[in-house]
């Protein structure tokens, strides 16, 4: 498979991609390299990799079609079943554990979006990186300001900048609340993709290298692009998959689409490359490896994660989007290779996802199906207070399943009768798997077992916390998509409590680690004091989840 990369040179170190340009991928073996042992000094750069909605499922279906940077990373230190070990598995809550240390109950991002009934804003609902404070703005229009403000905790990037102010910090993202909540409070570069090219919070102004790279970013999204070629790997996926009632269909689009359409752009390899590339451009701009400290590269690559939502997961637009992913870190690696910089990768995701209903009743699962509108919150709230006579709106909640929030103006003999009623629905319906309330998880502790083993409560109270979570917690049941109706751009999900959106790969990599593979559950966070061990950040044990995972084959440990 061709990936066109941007044609625009960034500090003659980098070209970003260009219309018919194809950058040479280095697919040699990395020079051999002295082995790694506890006694061998840290890496001068980590870079931390989160790939959006990059399941456990998608890393094995594909693992053996890999012949670049993800064939690289899965010939190093291989955790194939780590776990978003908590029940809201959505992309705000699974990057808010990565480089955190801390499950979302401590992290404090229990969904994308969830509700504060007593802010003063007419939109209750919050966005989980935004600042509701700043006037005139609303998570639900898209009109927002961006913000770390309500991660509760330190990312690695904080801790290594408590450790040493010299240590550098740069996140690059697809979407805002990954670069963000992976980030933290005290990176040196911050931003995400957007329309004009790069972005960052309000008032901020990109970095001259940024700035050129977000000029280059945003020519490639204004130029149309015609169809990708189909590899013959992904021959057998190019089925043309009904949806809707308007004839549309996913299942076969090669990722043509006209200049200046910013949500295919996003939907396509292209997306992965922009991030890749001023990553790298960002890198060489800031020397980044090249000095006495150990730096940290955030990169947050989403494409996946539209091509999921926008197509299911085992159309020919996956196949074609995870040859192209591992195509375009093999290139980034190479580069990387060049500098002889000691550099140490890890890569993981936010959470896994699932297929469109439609798609996976032809494929031998035909009880896949969509929610059922009457589950819808709205609805349902109104005719619970029309009922028992209650003022409304009752209930508020982001979707028919997740979070859900009673009205603050009722009495507590009302809000006793609306629980009551509202439970009571919620569990009759056939496609709920069950509902808990947030009393039931506050009087429960955070579970310390594996993460395979957690009951639908313990990976409920994982994304628990008192201060944001709902009254009560709709989870339905397995393989029901809460879509009600599929529509081009959005026909499929995650988000559940089932191990399809639990599960995803951890891997890490550096030129001299031995590697291994150790499929016993492992999870997120255990990421950060992992990594941190490796590089020698003291934490502080008591204000984090995770346990150091050892990545040194035989008796030695890298949990120094």
């Amino acid at each position: 498979m061709t990936f066109k990369y941007l044609a625009t040179a960034l500090a003659a170190t980098l070209s970003i991609a260009a219309t018919g340009a194809v950058i040479a991928q280095d697919k040699a073996a990395p020079a051999p390299a002295a082995k790694v042992t506890a006694a061998t000094p840290a890496p001068k750069l980590v870079i931390a990799i989160s790939v959006d909605q990059f399941s456990a499922d998608l890393f094995a279906e594909y693992r053996s079609h890999f012949t670049g940077g993800l064939a690289r990373l899965a010939s190093g230190v291989v955790f194939p079943s780590g776990y978003q070990a908590h029940g809201a598995t959505e992309t705000c809550p699974g990057h808010s554990t990565i480089l955190t240390g801390n499950h979302p109950a401590h992290t404090g991002i229990i969904a994308n979006n969830f509700f504060d009934l007593s802010t003063a804003r007419a939109d209750k609902r919050l966005y989980c990186a935004e600042d509701e404070t700043v006037p005139d703005t609303s998570s639900k229009s898209g009109k927002y300001a961006a913000s770390v403000n309500h991660l509760m905790v330190a990312t690695l990037g904080d801790w290594m900048k408590a450790a040493n102010p010299k240590a550098q910090v740069v996140s690059v993202a697809g979407k805002d609340r990954a670069a963000i909540m992976m980030g933290g409070r005290k990176a040196d570069e911050l931003m995400w993709l957007f329309p004009g090219g790069l972005t960052s919070y309000r008032g901020t102004a990109l970095s001259p290298t940024a700035q050129q790279a977000s000029t280059a970013i945003a020519a490639a999204i204004a130029a149309p692009r015609p169809a990708l070629p189909l590899p013959a790997d992904c021959a057998s996926h190019d089925i043309a998959i009904p949806i809707g009632d308007k004839g549309a269909t996913v299942g076969t689009w090669h990722f043509q689409r006209d200049g200046g359409d910013f949500r295919r752009f996003m939907a396509s390899p292209e997306a992965d490359g922009a991030v890749l590339a001023a990553g790298a451009a960002l890198r060489a701009a800031r020397k980044m490896g090249e000095g006495d400290t150990t730096d940290l590269l955030i990169l947050g690559l989403s494409a996946t994660d539209y091509i999921g939502h926008g197509t299911g997961t085992e159309g020919s637009e996956m196949c074609m989007q995870m040859l192209a992913l591992d195509r375009e870190l093999g290139d980034f690696f190479a580069r990387l290779d060049a500098t002889g910089i000691d550099y140490m990768v890890m890569l993981t995701a936010d959470h896994g996802g699932h297929d469109l209903p439609e798609r996976n009743r032809q494929n031998a699962w035909p009880a896949a199906e969509r929610v059922d509108k009457s589950l819808d919150p709205d609805a349902m709230g109104q005719a619970v207070a029309e009922k028992l006579g209650l003022p409304q709106p009752l209930l508020y909640s982001d979707g028919p399943f997740g979070d859900m929030y009673l009205s603050k103006a009722l009495t507590p003999a009302q809000r006793k009768a609306a629980m009551t009623e509202l439970v009571a629905r919620f569990k009759a319906h056939r496609q709920v798997e069950t509902v808990v309330t947030g009393e039931e998880l506050a009087a429960r502790p955070i579970s310390k077992q594996s993460p395979d083993t957690w009951s639908l409560l313990d990976k409920l109270r994982a994304s628990y916390n008192p201060q944001r979570s709902g009254d009560f917690i709709v989870v339905l049941k397995p393989r029901v998509t809460p879509i009600a109706e599929s529509g081009m751009g959005y026909v499929a999900t995650h988000g559940s409590v089932w191990d399809y959106d639990r599960r995803v790969p951890m891997l890490f990599w550096r030129k001299g680690l031995t590697g291994f593979e150790q499929p016993n559950a492992v999870m997120t966070v255990d990421i950060l004091p992992t990594l941190a061990a490796v590089i020698g950040v003291p934490l502080d044990a008591d204000k984090i989840d995770g346990r150091c995972l050892d990545l040194l084959s035989g008796p030695e440990s890298s949990c120094r």
